[in-house]
C-alpha cells in the first residue's frame, strides 16, 4: 500500500493540491482536511492534480465529492485534473463525469485551471 502525499501549490487562479498514492478509508482524511483549510474566494478554481493517483475508493470519491461542496460554497469551482483510467471509468459508470469539471493531465492545465 503507497501513503497518501498531498502537496498544495498556489497559482493566480487559485491553489492546486497534488494527490500521490492511495486515497481510501484510511487516507482519505488527510484530502478532506486539506481542501476545509483552503481559504477559497469567489470566481477561483479549486485544482485537484489525480495524475499520480494509484487508487481511489468509494471514500475517496465522497472526499472528492466534499471537495466539489465546499468550493461551490465558497463560489469557487473544483476541476479534477489528470484523472488515472481506472478512476475515471468509475466516475463515469456512476455518472460523477457530469458532476466533476475534469481535465486531462498536463502542467498547462493545472497552471491555467
Amino acid at each position: 500500500m503507497s501513503p497518501l502525499n498531498i502537496t498544495y501549490r498556489s497559482t493566480a487562479t487559485g491553489p492546486v493540491l497534488h494527490v500521490v498514492g492511495e486515497l481510501d478509508y484510511e487516507r482519505a482524511t488527510a484530502l478532506r482536511e486539506q481542501v476545509d483549510c483552503l481559504a477559497l474566494t469567489r470566481g477561483q478554481n479549486l485544482v485537484i492534480d489525480l495524475s499520480r493517483l494509484e487508487f481511489c475508493d468509494s471514500t475517496g470519491i465522497s472526499v472528492l465529492l466534499a471537495a466539489r461542496l465546499r468550493a461551490q460554497a465558497a463560489e469557487a469551482e473544483l476541476i479534477l485534473v489528470g484523472i488515472p483510467a481506472n478512476t475515471l471509468r468509475i466516475l463515469r459508470i456512476v455518472g460523477l463525469d457530469q458532476v466533476f469539471t475534469i481535465q486531462p493531465a498536463s502542467e498547462t492545465a493545472s497552471e491555467t485551471a
